[in-house]
């Protein structure tokens, strides 16, 4: 069963986001409601994807992947950035990045797993 590890401020959307994974592809969820908690819960649970808000209070999720880049035991995680910025400097400054993807707020809660599946290629 595939582990994902959703990181973002606002309960609703991890609850949606949560819910959605769950219910439709039957992912195990775990939840962060900020950057410096995704770190500490990458490390301890090793998800197999993480699905992350950019716009976070303290460290958003631009900064958070860079810092996670700099931890070996979880670098290798493909990171999915969620975003409801959708002006094209914002796309080519997060595919600088180097995340797997980019998905963007209102997200279809019946169609979200489709497109984690297909930008992590399972």
């Amino acid at each position: 069963m595939r582990h994902i590890l959703i990181i973002d401020d606002e309960d609703d959307i991890r609850e949606v986001a949560s819910l959605a994974l769950e219910s439709v592809a039957g992912w195990r969820i775990s939840t962060a409601s900020s950057g410096a908690e995704g770190i500490h819960k990458a490390i301890e649970l090793r998800p197999d994807a993480i699905l992350m808000d950019v716009m976070m209070p303290a460290m958003d999720g631009p900064t958070t992947f860079r810092e996670m880049q700099k931890q070996p035991e979880i670098a290798h995680i493909p990171v999915i950035l969620l975003t409801a910025k959708v002006q094209g400097v914002d796309q080519r400054r997060f595919a600088g990045l180097g995340v797997q993807a980019v998905l963007f707020k209102p997200f279809d809660p019946l169609t979200l797993s489709d497109q984690m599946s297909a930008a992590l290629g399972w």
